[in-house]
Parts: C-alpha cells; structure tokens; sequence
C-alpha cells in the first residue's frame, strides 16, 4: 500500500547539506517526492512510497533532526497532487 507525506521543519543546517541527505535516504527506500526550502529556515518534503519506505524515511529523519539541526517537525497525511515520475528532486 502506498503512502504519502508531507513534512515541516525548521533547519539551521546548510540546505544543500541536507538536500543531500535527504536525497540519499528517498532514493534508498525508493520514495519520490521533492525537497523543497520555503524560507531561510523553513523546510518542506513530500515523501511518496510504500508504506514500510515512508516510514523507514520518517524513523531516519527523526533519528538525525539533532544532528542535522532539524526542528519542530511537523508530519501529515498528503494527497499526492503529482506524478513525481519515480524520481525525489530537490527544489531551490
């Protein structure tokens, strides 16, 4: 069964830095979906995929947010609005 997500946060870190990141970790639970930096600060992910991937994504998001300086991440169920092609892309 297929999942998606949308997730908020707030990232002291360098946003190339982390787009690698998150990039590396998408690809390897075979998500798509896009990260996207909204503000200077202010980060937002859509992550789509099977369930055990999407979740597998969130538990290693959630294990490197003091790490990788991420805060109050908010996470919510999200209608995938978009054919993400099978690819994760990091908009700037």
């Amino acid at each position: 069964m297929n999942q998606c997500l949308r997730i908020t946060f707030v990232s002291k870190n360098n946003t190339e830095v982390l787009c690698e990141f998150v990039q590396k970790h998408a690809q390897k639970h075979g998500l798509e979906g896009m990260i996207q930096a909204l503000e200077n600060v202010h980060v937002k992910i859509i992550a789509c995929g099977s369930r055990d991937g999407v979740e597998k994504f969130l538990d290693t998001l959630h294990k490197s947010a003091a790490e990788k300086k991420l805060e109050d991440i908010e996470v919510e169920p999200f209608l995938k609005d978009r054919d993400y092609r099978g690819v994760f892309r990091c908009i700037e």
